[in-house]
């Protein structure tokens, strides 16, 4: 059977690649364009393949209304409302040319997560390679029928859906003409804690689902990320930043330059790491054969002497035969003159 793969801007994602890294700008611009070009930048410095935009405004995401229903409860954002949030947060649309342009001079692939129709328009006009399907929208089968339909490959997040969900999102996909699919395991907590990740969900999904598949990752280090390429993970997305101490919305539980490096770094020796089923003997350690032990004469004898165990020996290096045929040897005849320390060969012993 034929793993599956996707192409995202000329770059194959899947088995026998090394994992696909996006850095998610999301809210860490705060309100400045510059900073968002400088993250885009650091995030090609460091090593990863694709940036990604989020493309909303607050409007096409929420209602601007204060009721109960629309205010948040606990966590990062304890007290404002939907709307408060991401008019703070939302990437203005008349960035998106100029940071697509500074993604395209720079060499990284750079795509975003679109949550209205009117963002997928924008994006298509853009020439945007890819599409992401953020967690809370998987629910939104119109719309990723609606991204389907462009004929670009999608990504899907899962964070928050169960099985069946999944299921559904995948089947609006293909039913709308998608190609080319994957799906990341995701816990959408922010930041989310270790062991909320349960990662042999990740195998379980590749199986399910028979997609390329990997990981959103929410927690506030690499160890996760780096853990989900043993379990299969062919793509890794993490919120990226400047600063974690920069005071913005997603700031907090995002990487900074150096870690974004880290990752980009490691999650490749990982994923060379796996390799292959493989018994032979590496090419590391063909030097030390010296220090395995095999079987060595240790007394001078005449072609025609006979072998008894005061005659040869177990010892290092391991340039004779192997120590599991001391038995066999004993009783049978040298067929040449051997001296001490001369290794125990075929050819020098009797059949």
């Amino acid at each position: 059977m034929t793993s599956p793969w996707i192409e995202i801007d000329g770059r194959r994602i899947g088995d026998g690649h090394s994992p696909y890294i996006i850095a998610e700008l999301s809210a860490n611009h705060n309100g400045k364009l510059e900073t968002a070009l400088r993250i885009i930048e650091e995030a090609a410095k460091a090593g990863a393949d694709a940036v990604k935009l989020q493309t909303y405004r607050p409007d096409t995401i929420t209602l601007d209304c204060d009721s109960d229903d629309f205010k948040i409860k606990g966590g990062l954002w304890d007290g404002r409302t939907l709307y408060e949030l991401y008019e703070e947060a939302h990437m203005p649309w008349e960035w998106h040319q100029p940071l697509f342009e500074r993604a395209r001079k720079l060499g990284i692939t750079i795509f975003s997560s679109p949550f209205d129709t009117t963002a997928v328009d924008l994006l298509e006009e853009l020439g945007a390679p890819a599409y992401k399907i953020a967690s809370f929208e998987a629910v939104d089968l119109p719309l990723i029928e609606y991204v389907a339909k462009t004929g670009k490959p999608m990504i899907i997040s899962t964070g928050m859906a169960d099985a069946e969900e999944i299921q559904e999102a995948i089947t609006a996909a293909r039913e709308g003409g998608c190609k080319q699919l994957a799906i990341l395991h995701c816990v959408s907590g922010y930041p989310a804690p270790a062991e909320d990740y349960n990662l042999k969900t990740i195998s379980d999904m590749r199986q399910r689902f028979g997609l390329v598949t990997g990981l959103s990752d929410h927690t506030l280090d690499n160890t996760t990320a780096i853990a989900s390429v043993v379990m299969g993970a062919a793509i890794i997305e993490k919120h990226f930043t400047l600063d974690r101490n920069g005071g913005g919305p997603d700031d907090s539980f995002s990487l900074e330059p150096t870690d974004l490096t880290a990752l980009c770094r490691d999650s490749k020796t990982v994923w060379k790491a796996l390799g292959k089923v493989d018994y032979g003997r590496k090419s590391s350690e063909q030097g030390n054969a010296q220090f395995r032990r095999s079987l060595y004469f240790v007394k001078d004898m005449k072609a025609g002497d006979v072998i008894t165990e005061d005659c040869v020996r177990s010892v290092r290096p391991g340039y004779g035969m192997a120590p599991r045929y001391i038995d066999d040897l004993l009783g049978k005849e040298v067929r040449i003159d051997v001296t001490y320390g001369t290794p125990v060969l075929r050819g020098s012993v009797s059949d």
